[in-house]
């Protein structure tokens, strides 16, 4: 039989448990996690609406290109949509794309342009002035 030299009466000198400035650090270390995340996500999400916009630019450009190269006496100030919709990728379905801002507000392009840009000059990408959404590059 063992014999323990210890008291059983004797308190342990490191009691179990978690101490309030400890889980203030978790809370606070979580809450940094969680508003970071959101951060990245808004980006994320403006990013992405800027790369559909971007695409969407590209194709307009691209049907430009291609009627006038069908029609090289036109002139590019005569491009109405009617004409180039026939010279857009199948995806869209035989319509203009519509590309709207960050707010969800519709953007008119301005087809007679090449390449296309937007008829009020927004764009949210540097450099501010040319009116062509780059931001998904």
């Amino acid at each position: 039989m063992k014999y323990s030299a210890q008291s059983p009466n004797k308190q342990k000198l490191h009691p179990s448990g978690v101490t309030l400035v400890e889980l203030s650090v978790v809370m606070s270390i979580l809450i940094i996690l969680v508003s970071t995340t959101t951060f990245s996500v808004s980006a994320y999400k403006n990013w992405k609406v800027g790369l559909e916009a971007g695409e969407d630019l590209k194709a307009i450009y691209q049907a430009q290109r291609l009627y006038l190269a069908d029609h090289p006496t036109e002139s590019k100030g005569n491009l109405t949509t009617a004409k180039i919709i026939p010279y857009l990728p199948d995806s869209y379905n035989g319509a203009m794309p519509v590309i709207n801002d960050l707010d969800g507000t519709p953007l008119v392009i301005t087809i007679t342009e090449v390449p296309p840009v937007f008829a009020n000059g927004y764009d949210p990408s540097p450099p501010n002035n040319n009116g062509v959404w780059d931001a998904g590059k």
